[in-house]
């Protein structure tokens, strides 16, 4: 038998550094609302299977007293385990020990966790709890930094990437964020901002609060940089656990099947959807009445709220969903802000297998200087991109309105949609008819003696000529006309017919030249 000295070194060395800064600290962590870094990935993970590495590393820099403040584990906790039954990797960042600031082997640490997803080929999931850059360490600090984006920017579109902002995020560190998929971020407890309310305040002479300035509102519904904003850590790592649920492990895997309750309620969609094309309603209704239930899982909740994205299962099956929405503001037309927000979205998509439902109902880009001083023309343009450039399976249902650009942009025939519906109510035009009247026709028909009865003639005639469906579809611009209460068969019909898609087809090139 060995010498008992050996198992007790060990064991003290683990004791050590599984508490981190100590319990007075963990205390303090506690009272601000925060887990530990090891308590939030006992949370996430798949309750005994989270193992740890790198458990003992420690910084090795002596210079400002640092050899006084070396604790084992160095700031940040990493390792790998299951969530949801499928392999995860994660790091988790400890504010109990020196602030959670990142030295040089804290950075070492994450890189070397980043390299393992990689190299598997499996999700990893960043937990962001730091001071930033460790002062003491000077450039290594801010080395580490970058290989930390480098891997996040070769890791991109090939396994998914999720941070999660649980306490303060600041300087460099919100870049690696910001490159991942999807950010997850706590309010009131978490903030993010590349330069604090004191810089703001000595060089802008702008007073403001760190929560005003880059608290998880802020950013989830005016920068958009935050996808979900949740109340503590543990609702933020319940989403993260179920936006997992609906993600494939890596670029060369399908997303996986659930086994869910159908929903079959196409046959309210008559009601929701008003055929006066005037009237609001609300896009997420549309989408509850024919996704399995309790599948739709939105994302940007609170940003762009005129157009909706996120994950629906259809018999199991995990379909990206893009829509427009009357009810969310600007009659659903088309701005910078969602043009973005859709197109991130359908990047994504394509790059994880995950086919794409497009439903419109759109009058256009929004006009004004703000858009147009705003960079409407390059930064809309990005949608357009997206969607030629997505190879996954695209189905789309013009539900109402379908105008000029924007028609084009929403994943129309010409720019690549595999299956395009209508419902017997859409329009599809360069323009709604009123005002394609008054263009046309605006000086004859104040030179009648009726203007208003010459208008609505006119305007009658235009509708018939122009703005029914079956014009598109006589030309082959949409495929099937439908009735509401035959939604969900015919999206779920499409899909099954295009499983086998040829992703191929498209050529092979490095990449385009989006316009960012």
């Amino acid at each position: 038998m060995w010498d008992r000295k050996y198992r007790d070194e060990l064991e003290r060395r683990r004791k050590t550094a599984s508490v981190g800064g100590g319990e007075k600290r963990i205390e303090t962590q506690h009272g601000k609302g925060k887990l530990t870094a090891r308590e939030r990935l006992a949370y996430l993970f798949d309750e005994g299977s989270f193992v740890e590495i790198n458990m003992l590393v420690e910084s090795q820099d002596s210079r400002f007293d640092m050899d006084k403040k070396k604790i084992p584990g160095d700031g940040v906790v990493i390792g790998y385990g299951t969530v949801n039954g499928r392999v995860v990797y994660a790091s988790s960042q400890d504010f109990t020990v020196i602030g959670g600031t990142l030295g040089e082997y804290h950075s070492k640490k994450i890189c070397h966790i980043m390299d393992m997803a990689l190299q598997m080929k499996v999700p990893y999931v960043s937990i962001n709890d730091s001071g930033g850059a460790r002062i003491e360490e000077g450039i290594s600090s801010l080395d580490g930094y970058s290989g930390i984006f480098y891997r996040n920017t070769k890791a991109s579109g090939v396994i998914p990437q999720i941070s999660v902002i649980l306490g303060p995020c600041a300087g460099g560190a919100c870049y690696s964020p910001a490159i991942t998929d999807f950010i997850f971020m706590a309010k009131k407890t978490a903030n993010m901002f590349i330069t604090g309310p004191t810089v703001v305040k000595t060089v802008m002479g702008e007073d403001i609060n760190a929560e005003d300035l880059g608290g998880a509102g802020v950013h989830a519904s005016k920068s958009g940089v935050v996808h979900f904003a949740y109340e503590d850590d543990k609702a933020c790592l319940d989403g993260v656990k179920k936006l997992l649920s609906y993600l494939p492990e890596n670029c060369d895997e399908k997303p996986p099947l659930s086994v869910g309750e159908a929903r079959e309620e196409s046959s309210l969609l008559e009601e929701i959807v008003p055929d006066n094309q005037r009237k609001l309603y609300d896009m997420k209704d549309v989408i509850n009445c024919f996704a399995d239930t309790d599948s739709f899982f939105e994302i940007q909740e609170e940003f762009a709220k005129n157009i909706v994205v996120g994950f629906v299962r259809i018999d199991g099956e995990t379909i990206g969903v893009v829509g427009n929405n009357p009810q969310g503001g600007m009659a659903g037309s088309l701005d910078i802000d969602s043009s973005e927000k859709a197109a991130r979205f359908v990047r994504f998509c394509d790059c994880f297998n995950i086919p794409l439902l497009t439903l419109v109902d759109v009058p256009g880009f929004f006009p004004g200087s703000r858009q147009e001083h705003g960079g409407i023309i390059r930064r809309g343009a990005k949608l357009l991109y997206a969607y030629a450039e997505a190879t996954v399976p695209k189905v789309t249902l013009i539900l109402r309105k379908a105008y000029g650009g924007a028609y084009i942009a929403m994943s129309s025939k010409g720019m690549g949609a595999d299956i395009v519906f209508a419902w017997p109510i859409a329009e599809t035009a360069v323009m709604g008819a009123e005002g394609a009247v008054s263009i046309m026709y605006g000086k004859r028909i104040e030179a009648t003696d009726d203007p208003e009865a010459e208008r609505a003639r006119l305007v009658a005639e235009y509708e018939e000529q122009f703005m029914t469906p079956y014009i598109a579809a006589e030309r082959g611009y949409i495929d099937e006309i439908i009735l509401p209460e035959e939604t969900r068969e015919r999206i779920k019909s499409a899909f099954e017919a295009l499983k086998l898609k040829d992703r191929r087809a498209a050529g092979f090139r490095e990449h385009g030249n989006i316009p960012l």
